[in-house]
């Protein structure tokens, strides 16, 4: 996965909405609250949580475009503050789903606090084991990512 390829195809985004949502302030802050919706929205539709239910979790392109939603931001939020990762982590370590977003969440929010390279690199270590722990490979992300990035567009450019 070429990461130096997608944080630019995220910086193109964010700039094209920028620009047409009219934005001339740091939006870190939302960015990051709308990070943890978006994890909170993929933890949904896994409905690892919902012990009271019977119902299984959703399809596997829903969880996929909802990883892909958060791996947006993830983007989104390193290009504003400076901050990179080189490859996909690779975390093969299997875990119970509901544990592992609650750790994700923590170390979303304590990005979001303190947005160091250290916290960053950490965060996106929580998202290759969530990756693993969905069965998403490299391939299915990048994949996912490219196609919601020109949703995204077309959403900005039909007025979403």
């Amino acid at each position: 996965m070429d990461f130096k390829q997608l944080f630019k195809m995220q910086r193109e985004l964010d700039a094209f909405i920028e620009e047409t949502q009219n934005i001339t302030y740091d939006v870190f802050q939302e960015k990051g609250l709308a990070l943890l919706v978006e994890l909170a929205e993929l933890a949904n539709e896994t409905r690892c949580f919902k012990f009271w239910s019977t119902k299984g979790p959703s399809e596997r392109s829903v969880i996929l475009e909802e990883f892909v939603d958060s791996i947006h931001f993830l983007l989104s939020l390193g290009n504003m503050r400076s901050l990179t990762v080189e490859q996909w982590p690779k975390v093969e370590e299997k875990a119970e789903l509901t544990p592992l977003f609650i750790e994700t969440t923590v170390a979303t929010t304590s990005f979001i606090s303190i947005p160091t390279q250290e916290s960053y690199n950490k965060l996106w270590c929580f998202y290759g084991k969530l990756a693993y722990n969905l069965g998403f490979t490299e391939e299915d992300i990048l994949d996912a990512y490219l196609a919601k990035n020109e949703k995204n567009y077309e959403r900005q450019r039909s007025g979403y």
